[in-house]
């Protein structure tokens, strides 16, 4: 009897030190940051980097960050910061399809130019607008086995402030690329 509960009790002890081994050489750390490029925005002159920190495999929040290089840009929108949460509906961890909800802190210059007969007069009011916007998005992501990020989104939100300058309604587009690490 003492040679067979001591059987068991070696049974239990190694297959309780093989279970141990296999979880801790199976689990590697879960990649939960991703920082990336709008591709788009750099073609057409501004800057707009994103850092993203993946909550679950639904959810993440992040912060895109809107810097116009080129003059031609930066003549109408001097920076847009907009912090976002989004849940994805895709089979890989924050990834495929996704819904966005987004603030936006903008400052944005309007400026009007009146038509005298033919002629363009140079603008007579430049005003410098700040301004806050809520809106939602949607879009898509792809991730390779590498851990580099593509994405397609679009949003509109709205200006919460009055004005009678500022723009009603703000846009986000993006054709981005990134890493998740």
């Amino acid at each position: 009897m003492k040679k067979f509960i001591l059987s068991i009790c070696f049974l239990a002890i190694t297959i309780q030190a093989m279970a141990q081994s296999d979880t801790n050489s199976d689990s590697s750390p879960e990649r939960s940051n991703e920082l990336k490029i709008n591709a788009l925005f750099m073609v057409i002159g501004a800057f707009d980097i994103t850092y993203e920190r993946i909550l679950n495999d639904e959810s993440a929040v992040g912060l895109e960050v809107f810097l116009p290089f080129d003059d031609d840009l930066r003549d109408d929108i001097k920076y847009y910061i907009s912090p976002y949460y989004r849940m994805y509906f895709g089979k890989k961890r924050a990834a495929g399809f996704f819904l966005e909800g987004f603030g936006m802190l903008n400052r944005t210059v309007v400026s009007e130019t009146f038509l005298d007969g033919l002629i363009f007069i140079d603008p007579v009011d430049v005003v410098e607008e700040t301004n806050f916007a809520l809106g939602i998005g949607v879009g898509g992501k792809w991730i390779t086995n590498n851990n580099f990020v593509g994405e397609l989104s679009v949003g509109v939100g709205r200006n919460i402030l009055s004005s009678d300058y500022d723009n009603d309604f703000v846009g986000k587009v993006g054709i981005t690329i990134g890493y998740r690490f």
